[in-house]
């Protein structure tokens, strides 16, 4: 295990980080030594379920929504007390619902709005109120998870696809912006198994399963091993759109 702590005492963020992508995030962080904000909207227990399971120690929960400006002011300001920095952002929460591409009456103002509010304008919200806490020992890293979506507009429903496409235009220009002190990178699965994908027919999932060259789906450990990987190995990338989809653009 100390072979492997190579994020010993950095601070690292997750927001969601309670769902499916963001749990295997903070398992992965923690393992590799970091201690582990992780913030919730809504579901208390879960989070604290999941802050029993992570190794090492500094580990804290914390009330927030990313589309609540009071309460990222004082998730700015319990990090400054707790921690006193910030080394890695992983904008992870995000939110969506089903609805056919060609059923332009069915994808309502209201979700459009909510879709952005919490995909786009959450994620640079996030930035923005950290953005200090990142600069302050010139070595911080924001990761969006984003979505292939926003690079092949197909997805849940147009407003998601068009909020990761956003996304990733957001990671291109305040990598440019932030750039030395900050990096920037959109992490870009593809159909991650897990608890949004049961609600699929199965045939539906399998067809998916099919038209990926890798012969199978991302698991959310996909998804955090690349997470990983740019706050530990990959620390000259900045600005790109690392896909985790087993190749399913090539089909």
């Amino acid at each position: 295990m100390e072979s492997r702590m190579v994020l010993a005492r950095k601070i690292a963020l997750v927001t969601g980080g309670a769902g499916g992508i963001g749990s295997a995030i903070c398992q992965q962080l923690a393992t590799a030594g970091a201690s582990v904000v992780i913030t919730y909207n809504s579901d208390a227990d879960k989070a604290r379920r999941l802050l029993k399971t992570l190794p090492g120690n500094g580990h804290s929960t914390y009330p927030a929504s990313v589309t609540n400006p009071d309460q990222l002011t004082a998730l700015t300001q319990f990090l400054t007390d707790t921690y006193g920095r910030l080394d890695i952002l992983v904008n992870n929460a995000g939110i969506t619902t089903p609805v056919p591409h060609d059923d332009l009456d069915a994808l309502t103002d209201e979700w459009i709005d909510r879709i952005f509010q919490t995909n786009w304008r959450g994620a640079f919200a996030m930035i923005r109120a950290c953005k200090s806490l990142l600069m302050r020992d010139a070595g911080g890293l924001v990761v969006n998870i984003s979505s292939v979506a926003g690079q092949t507009g197909i997805g849940s429903n147009v407003a998601y696809c068009a909020s990761k496409a956003a996304m990733d235009s957001m990671t291109r220009s305040l990598a440019r912006s932030l750039a030395p002190a900050v990096r920037v990178v959109s992490v870009s699965p593809g159909w991650v198994l897990g608890d949004y994908a049961r609600q699929f027919d199965p045939a539906y999932i399998q067809a998916q399963t099919d038209l990926t060259p890798m012969g199978r789906l991302a698991t959310p450990d996909d998804v955090a091993n690349a997470v990983l990987a740019l706050a530990t190995t990959l620390t000259f990338t900045t600005g790109s759109i690392i896909p985790v989809d087993g190749g399913r653009k090539l089909s």
